[in-house]
């Protein structure tokens, strides 16, 4: 394809993450962030308000779309209806510029959100609705050790990281951990969604080893089975 032969060194990358009910892009040279826009209503709002936050980041970083050279999509895990829309908008860009795809592990974005000074673990976690989570455990350097899981929270979640030292709960799915996992080494961090500001470095190094998708055939990381219920029948 054509984009292979495109300079490593140098890049301007548009950067979308839509996992969680922040829907997030940023544009970004060379890993360093020149427009971040996103919104956070509480709600699913993707459908409505992607386009414009793209078209809100062009014209900020004065950068027209023909002067990109790849765009990065948060892959998930994550809520099925946004990873279709940023992950439906991302390759509909890519195929329409002959741009490479590049994606990002959602919850290695919320890692990389946080910084730590002691020895702890992070533990970004994405709401899946009742108690379960989509959760992934990173060292205080954002290497991961724990594999991207769905998980069941009890109270011995996380038990053998609880006794090493403090563990940073953070993201939509850790708020409703907290009556849960009570621990003295039990950290909570409030308000804090996947993004992508975060991205900006995390694509660029991406793009610099040609770490790319197949646009054609690339889904999201969707982890888990997505069900449709049906109402039963009235007898």
């Amino acid at each position: 394809m054509l984009y292979l032969c495109k300079k490593r060194n140098l890049a301007f990358i548009l950067n979308i993450e839509t996992s969680t009910k922040n829907c997030s892009v940023s544009i970004a040279e060379n890993g360093e962030l020149l427009s971040l826009k996103e919104i956070n209503t509480g709600n699913y709002s993707h459908a409505e308000m992607l386009h414009p936050l793209i078209l809100e980041s062009l014209k900020e970083s004065n950068i027209e779309l023909s002067k990109i050279d790849a765009m990065a999509v948060g892959k998930g895990p994550g809520s099925y209806t946004g990873l279709r829309i940023g992950v439906s908008a991302t390759k509909g860009l890519c195929f329409a510029n002959n741009l490479p795809l590049i994606s990002i592990n959602s919850l290695e974005i919320l890692a990389h959100a946080q910084q730590i000074e002691d020895q702890g673990y992070l533990v970004p976690m994405i709401d899946a609705r009742r108690m379960e989570v989509y959760s992934a455990i990173f060292d205080r350097n954002h290497k991961l050790i724990g594999e991207t899981k769905a998980k069941i929270i009890d109270q011995n979640s996380y038990s053998k990281y609880l006794e090493e030292g403090n563990v940073y709960f953070f993201g939509d799915g850790a708020e409703k951990c907290k009556e849960l996992i009570t621990h003295d080494n039990a950290k909570f961090i409030e308000g804090q969604f996947p993004s992508a500001k975060q991205m900006a470095m995390l694509s660029f190094n991406k793009y610099k080893e040609d770490d790319f998708e197949n646009v054609a055939y690339f889904e999201p990381f969707y982890l888990k089975d997505f069900i449709v219920t049906t109402e039963k029948k009235k007898v």
